[in-house]
């Protein structure tokens, strides 16, 4: 497992944009849109809809550990 950061385009709305995760992030992140039966460009253009002014890879990473905290047992 890798810790730097891997770079993966995705296509947003029709348009390619370059996404850098760490490995365990993108796994996490296709798990989740896999489970929601999702394609991973769908979800990236919901999260990029309501991300704000953060950028894409951090809005991704905030909504994977959202999505692990919620399935935390309290």
């Amino acid at each position: 497992m890798s810790g730097r950061p891997v770079k993966h385009s995705l296509t947003l709305r029709g348009h390619r944009t370059s996404v850098s995760l760490e490995d365990a992030f993108w796994r996490e992140f296709r798990r989740i849109a896999e489970v929601r039966g999702q394609a991973l460009n769908q979800l990236a253009a919901e999260i990029d809809a309501t991300r704000g002014d953060i950028g894409l890879a951090s809005a991704i990473r905030v909504f994977v550990l959202q999505d692990a905290l919620s399935r935390k047992s309290p």
